[in-house]
């Protein structure tokens, strides 16, 4: 005799009656937010890391070994949530939200796209080592390569991601470089640590680009030393705020203070490697240490108190 839907639902219920249903199994209560999505959260799913707050995406760390190196993309502005950087903008596609490169070095490229046999930066992939809620931070081992020619450099990084308020939030950088041969660079355009920030906080698209010393413009910031250099702007998607995104270098880094390299496009770096009076040297096996702080605000840097923000960092 066949079993009928009403029998089906009958005996389930029975078989919960009789305790071989799960007790304690509740409805998850969609209208409210999960408890676990409260405060920073931090997910690592093979070669990438995401960050969220309070269950809204923050950022992202971006490692799969199809690309020619690891980079941070997007940046969410703390108070619209748009990016505060942009990836793959033209003129320039390579540029790719913060990363960290270097062209040329011992004959390989390891800035701009291209075959990765020209050079390569190879993420093992990123471990989230802790997380509390407020902060969170992931490392990552990479490995500089180019077919035929071994490995210029070695890299151990660590990046922890702070929350501060609901108007700033930060990224710390501390990156150790181990050479795996003897290294020269005479001068390098292209180096080392680098952002592109999104259009609409850049000059040529309607922002404004400062340094710590509230020199403004890549004509009154580009080869100038400086705390910091960053953009920010009225957002193109809702004028009424105002974000900006900043780079802070560490004064105990191998070459502070450092010149900054900037555009009005979009693009700085505090580039060691653009002003060199001389070539720079590095042997087989000996280390450096670099330190950057990424930071994401609300208003200008006057407002969000950007040089405060590097006196409690240094």
């Amino acid at each position: 005799m066949p079993t009928t839907r009403r029998k089906l639902i009958q005996t389930a219920a029975a078989l919960g009656v009789a305790g071989l249903a799960p007790s304690s199994a509740k409805p998850v209560d969609f209208a409210e937010p999960v408890s676990e999505a409260k405060g920073l959260t931090a997910y690592v799913n093979d070669s990438q890391a995401q960050f969220r707050w309070n269950n809204m995406p923050l950022c992202v760390y971006r490692a799969h070994p199809s690309q020619k190196r690891p980079y941070f993309h997007p940046l969410a502005g703390p108070l619209s949530g748009l990016p505060l950087t942009t990836e793959s903008a033209l003129p320039y596609p390579h540029h790719r939200g913060v990363w960290l490169g270097l062209d040329p070095l011992n004959g390989g490229n390891y800035w701009s796209d291209g075959e990765h046999s020209q050079g390569h930066i190879l993420s093992s992939g990123p471990i989230l080592l802790n997380s509390d809620g407020r902060s969170a931070v992931i490392s990552d081992r990479c490995r500089w390569s180019r077919a035929g020619a071994g490995s210029p450099f070695s890299a151990q990084r660590k990046f922890t991601v702070t929350i501060v308020s609901d108007e700033l939030w930060y990224i710390d950088a501390d990156i150790t470089m181990t050479a795996g041969q003897d290294v020269q660079v005479e001068r390098a355009k292209h180096s080392f640590f680098a952002i592109r920030a999104a259009s609409d906080i850049s000059p040529v698209y309607g922002g404004v680009l400062e340094n710590s010393h509230g020199d403004r413009g890549a004509e009154g910031t580009y080869g100038k030393t400086a705390d910091w250099c960053g953009y920010y702007g009225k957002r193109r998607q809702n004028p009424s705020l105002v974000e900006g995104l900043a780079v802070m270098e560490h004064p105990e880094n191998p070459w502070a203070p450092c010149p900054w390299f900037t555009r009005d496009y979009g693009h700085l770096s505090p580039s060691p490697f653009n002003f060199l009076d001389k070539p720079w040297r590095i042997e087989k096996g000996q280390s450096i240490r670099m330190r950057y702080r990424i930071v994401a605000h609300a208003g200008s840097p006057a407002e969000a108190g950007l040089n405060a923000v590097f006196g409690d960092w240094v």
